[in-house]
């Protein structure tokens, strides 16, 4: 499934400063049963941001107001626990396109990356400037530029380079998945079996 072509996005963020936040806490496992990447985002966080009586837990950073954006910056050990693929459906669905942190599980950040979240690791030292800009200002936009594989902060201009594969790198330049990307070199492969010795 295709999805949104990633380049440069500059948006405000949602600060979550909790760290070893789980898949299980991104989704958890009763929302499962869904087998398509959608209606996911209404149970991101579900039982941080509701009450069992379903009412907003007002405390909670996806229900403060002051908070927005298409970039979501987490703690350290974002991610862990299960490998269910729904946790990066749910962050997705909910509309964020990139999640930060100083440090991914590493089949989290490969999900995210097969559908179209982009996770930026940082050092801690400039995650912590982050959340520390955040909290300054609600209002600090930051930039995420994928072709040059930097995150800055627009207030003060500082930022980090971050690490991406080149062939996630490319598929999330063009808004492939994996299907799609064997689709569009698909000439490419049929030339080569064309041309393998019988």
């Amino acid at each position: 499934m295709a999805y949104d072509k990633f380049t440069v996005l500059r948006s405000t963020a949602v600060p979550l400063a909790i760290e070893n936040v789980d898949t299980d806490q991104l989704i958890p496992a009763r929302f499962l049963k869904a087998t398509e990447r959608v209606g996911f985002g209404d149970n991101l966080f579900r039982d941080w941001r509701y009450n069992a009586d379903n009412t907003p837990k007002a405390d909670f950073v996806l229900n403060n107001p002051l908070y927005s954006g298409k970039i979501l910056v987490g703690g350290k050990n974002f991610g862990s626990g299960s490998s269910r693929e729904h946790a990066a459906w749910a962050v997705y669905d909910y509309g964020f396109r990139c999640v930060v942190s100083s440090f991914f599980a590493d089949i989290f950040k490969n999900n995210c990356l097969n559908i179209g979240v982009l996770p930026v690791q940082v050092s801690p030292e400039f995650a912590d400037k982050i959340f520390k800009a955040i909290e300054a200002d609600p209002k600090t936009e930051i930039e995420v530029n994928l072709p040059e594989q930097t995150i800055t902060l627009l207030s003060t201009g500082e930022n980090e380079k971050f690490d991406i594969s080149s062939y996630k790198k490319d598929n999330m330049l063009n808004g492939f998945d994996d299907i799609d990307y064997l689709q569009n070199i698909k000439g490419e492969i049929q030339e080569f079996a064309a041309n393998l010795p019988l």
